[in-house]
């Protein structure tokens, strides 16, 4: 891989770019799309719903932002390898650099989504501007540790599988209803005292732990669980492990079946 820096720095840099080409407003959307959608949800559930959170918008954008990082990631991931047949069959590179790539963009856009976050704290939420804020980062190397392993694995079975990016899809959208996303530790507790075996699989997600992690340094304005997110961390480190294993396995094949 870093012997390949400049050609992942290449393809990162087209992937921008070719998302940007035919929209008007290119890369800015990824600054006014999460505030859109927090737009949507606050309505769905501090007005029909009526459940209120005191600065419900800081609340759920602390989930939307990281979130669409994810899916982002993985769903570019998935077609990286089969978008690019002809540079495949015509050059002899590592191909892991490609689901690598893609995972960088995700890294970039993830950046002007920040940009999102800062105007929402500096014109909403100025009393919640605190130094934690600056652990944003560290949480996010755990997110695209963990977005890393599934963006390999993902990106290999789809060379043999084309129903990965349907079944994705689908998968991720109720990966998100399943998390913490539009609620809190405090609806888990809730949960934990009739449905315990479900509020231990839901403590058991991995965006339970960076959700929670987000809005401790962005909302609540202290210090996140370290704990668990160097346990989630290790966790994925031992799945990037696993994820170059099966995609070094595979790759031998991509240039036939492609």
């Amino acid at each position: 891989m870093w012997s390949r820096r400049r050609l992942v720095r290449y393809l990162v840099s087209a992937d921008l770019k070719k998302k940007g080409a035919d929209t008007l407003l290119g890369n800015v959307w990824w600054v006014l799309d999460p505030l859109l959608q927090m737009l949507v949800y606050v309505v769905l559930v501090s007005i029909i719903f009526a459940r209120p959170q005191p600065d419900y918008p800081l609340f759920i954008f602390a989930a939307i932002l990281p979130w669409k990082w994810f899916t982002s990631s993985i769903q570019d991931s998935i077609s990286s390898v089969t978008s690019q047949e002809r540079l495949i069959k015509q050059l002899q590179f590592p191909k892991i650099v490609l689901p690598t790539a893609a995972a960088g963009a995700g890294v970039v856009n993830f950046g002007f989504g920040l940009v999102a976050l800062a105007g929402l704290l500096l014109l909403f939420y100025r009393d919640r501007v605190t130094v934690e804020l600056l652990l944003i980062p560290a949480i996010a190397v755990v997110q695209l540790a963990f977005t890393l392993a599934l963006a390999l694995a993902a990106s290999a079975v789809n060379v043999f599988y084309r129903d990965i990016g349907n079944l994705a899809r689908h998968a991720l959208r109720l990966w998100f209803y399943l998390s913490p996303s539009l609620w809190g530790a405090a609806q888990l507790e809730q949960l934990a005292a009739s449905h315990p075996t479900m509020a231990t699989i839901a403590q058991l997600n991995p965006f339970y732990i960076l959700f929670t992690a987000y809005r401790d340094v962005i909302y609540f304005g202290r210090a996140p669980n370290w704990t668990s997110l160097i346990a989630l961390l290790g966790v994925s480190l031992g799945l990037i492990g696993l994820a170059i294993f099966f995609f070094k396995r595979l790759e031998p094949s991509f240039a036939k079946v492609l």
